[in-house]
């Protein structure tokens, strides 16, 4: 038997999304997490430049049209993932630093919910353990509660 969880007042979940796996296990348990409480899930595609394109003008206006693609691209994907509660859910681009984005978005919802969450899917890539992940980040730098799902 499942009971519904303990409303503590408004919840707002931020997702960061990317299209990747780990962004899809992320909605997934921000769906779950948000199933019986009134709130708000926020799913934040973050565009993110790199130094090159940042100094090119031409390149830089490709990039928007394909920042543009991409977040179409996204946006119909995250919205598989919430049947029955779109009405609950938000989908945002932003551009700048993944992690600082989200904490932005976070603290930005602090003034208009009870509850705040980041909720982020963490990555096995031998990389992202060298030089730090998204997850990470937020672990260290976030004013609000942070969810990794594996």
């Amino acid at each position: 038997m499942s009971t519904p969880a303990p409303s503590a007042g408004d919840l707002c979940l931020v997702v960061g999304y990317d299209g990747s796996d780990s962004a899809c296990r992320a909605l997934d348990a921000a769906a779950r997490l948000l199933h019986g409480r009134t709130g708000r899930i926020e799913v934040v595609y973050i565009a993110h430049l790199s130094s090159l394109e940042i100094f090119s003008a031409g390149a830089l206006g490709e990039v928007e049209e394909s920042f543009d693609e991409v977040e179409r691209e996204l946006r119909a994907e995250a919205g598989k993932h919430f049947r029955g509660i779109e009405e609950h859910c938000r989908f945002a681009r932003r551009q700048g630093p993944i992690a600082e984005e989200l904490i932005m978005v976070a603290a930005a919802a602090r003034d208009a919910y009870a509850s705040v969450v980041i909720v982020v899917g963490s990555s096995s890539h031998a990389a992202h353990r060298l030089v730090g992940s998204v997850a990470v980040n937020l672990a260290r730098h976030s004013p609000v509660p942070l969810i990794i799902v594996p």
